[in-house]
């Protein structure tokens, strides 16, 4: 299966009715815009399934209802949602976070008590009865909207601090107990949750916490009967030969089938714009290496990871709308088993690229996919709005050399040379203020308004801002000559 994983924060659900968006198995992961558009889209690439992190997106009911974001989905959208995709041939598997990476949950003051340690949000305390009986109400309530979930993705990665907190650390002195065990436990009784109210749900788990966990501890663990590990790296470089035997290793302590994880965007720094086809590629081709040296019957697929953030707290990194023409290499890469000229052809066709470079996609004004507006005005903004900005104020040799910081500062400026800077700075912040427009219009189309305004107030505003005090200064100057 093909799997593609979708963090489902910050897109709007329905959609503007305007709005052009939203081997193994493949499954994308994309914490993004979903709309209707998109599922064809996706179906057309080659995926076939859908694991959505919902995170705070998703609409908690009850006491969990103070986990819920502004603009969280409702029931009925993500029904919506579910029968789209199935109509799409797009099998959904749903992501809630049971151990590590739990911020969106343990930042609220009423459940800060539940951390592994009091200062960080990151990791539920495992000790507490109350945090399992936290993480039971939340797959109830999202088992309940995914009724035929055949698969139900844990989380469970970067169980940071883990161990640290004083319970754990009083746990931990006793005779026989380890990290391993706890970690092990915790595991063990979310599953057992999931498969108490659906036994034919199959839960996952991210498998960085299981990778040095020696051979017998993991095998006598009875882990490998609850759970299928997701095998996930994102670098460029990974080291084929290491990941298939740690498959191996797996496969020795039992677990009979086996996910990996690609990156399609995201993984490249917390506040990447444009996303890097060439690097995912590589990612890609470098995992159909190590599934090529797995036993056949033993991967289920791969999950195709689109982050939206690093994490709750971290910006956004690249948005749906800009990396999906890295979605396409990526999905074609791996049902061509390459990304030779056929790949790329049908990449091209399907998104109605005249000339896809991997090297160098600008996406000025190039393609016809849904998004492909927003990737062209985004990708003018992340490859020139600074550099033309920096070009004006720290290269302009009537800017550094009659209106440098000393001058500014003091307001002293020869009158004359107003008229050389002024005409400048306004053409430029008129240029940018129509693009700006224009995107901004873009965005609201697709996402809620509180991600367009973050997104533009960390990509535009302060390049915007340095030109707009530029002129404020000039102003200033002009009366006092």
């Amino acid at each position: 299966m093909i799997l593609l994983h979708c963090p489902g924060h910050c897109a709007r659900w329905p959609p503007h009715a305007s709005t052009p968006l939203h081997p193994p198995s493949v499954c994308t992961s994309i914490s993004a815009p979903c709309s209707p558009q998109v599922f064809p889209l996706f179906q057309a690439l080659g995926a076939n399934g859908l694991l959505i992190e919902y995170e705070d997106m998703f609409p908690y009911e009850g006491r969990l209802q103070l986990l819920r974001a502004r603009h969280a989905y409702s029931p009925a959208e993500i029904s919506e949602i579910v029968h789209l995709a199935t109509c799409h041939g797009l099998e959904v598997v749903p992501l809630v976070q049971t151990f590590g990476h739990m911020e969106f949950v343990l930042k609220h003051q009423a459940l800060a008590h539940l951390r592994e340690v009091a200062p960080f949000p990151n990791t539920l305390n495992p000790h507490e009865p109350e945090s399992l009986a936290l993480v039971e109400a939340m797959l109830q309530q999202v088992l309940r909207l995914h009724p035929s979930a055949r698969w139900f993705h844990l989380g469970c990665d970067e169980v940071y601090y883990l161990g640290e907190g004083e319970a754990s650390r009083q746990w931990l002195q006793q005779e026989h107990n380890s990290k391993t065990k706890l970690c092990l436990s915790h595991l063990k009784a979310v599953a057992g949750l999931v498969l108490a109210q659906h036994p034919t749900t199959t839960p996952l788990v991210w498998d960085d916490m299981l990778r040095d966990i020696p051979d017998d501890q993991l095998t006598d663990s009875g882990l490998s009967q609850l759970v299928e590990p997701v095998l996930w790296d994102y670098r460029a470089d990974l080291d084929v030969h290491t990941k298939a035997l740690l498959m191996e290793k797996y496969r020795k302590c039992g677990f009979a089938h086996l996910w990996a994880a690609s990156a399609f965007k995201g993984a490249t720094g917390a506040s990447q714009a444009l996303t890097p086809i060439e690097h995912h590629l590589r990612n890609h081709v470098q995992w159909l290496q190590v599934a090529a040296q797995a036993q056949a019957s033993a991967l289920q697929g791969i999950v195709l990871t689109g982050w939206q953030r690093y994490d709750h707290f971290s910006v956004l990194c690249e948005l749906l709308p800009v990396s999906i023409p890295s979605l396409a290499v990526c999905l074609q890469a791996l049902l061509h088993g390459g990304f030779a000229e056929e790949a790329k052809a049908r990449v091209e066709n399907l998104l109605g690229i005249r000339s896809l470079d991997l090297m160098d996609f600008t996406g000025e004004g190039a393609g016809s996919f849904p998004g492909s507006d927003i990737l062209a005005l985004v990708t003018q903004v992340g490859l020139h709005l600074c550099s033309s900005v920096d070009a004006l104020l720290e290269r302009d040799r009537y800017v550094t050399g009659w209106f440098s910081p000393y001058h500014r500062k003091r307001k002293l400026i020869h009158p004359v040379m107003i008229r050389h800077i002024q005409p400048q700075a306004l053409s430029l912040l008129a240029r940018w203020g129509a693009l700006v427009q224009a995107l901004e219009v873009a965005l609201q189309r697709v996402f809620y308004p509180d991600t367009v305004e973050e997104w533009l107030e960390e990509n535009v505003q302060p390049s915007l801002q340095r030109v707009q005090a530029l002129l404020q200064d000039l102003g200033e100057a002009a009366t006092s000559c």
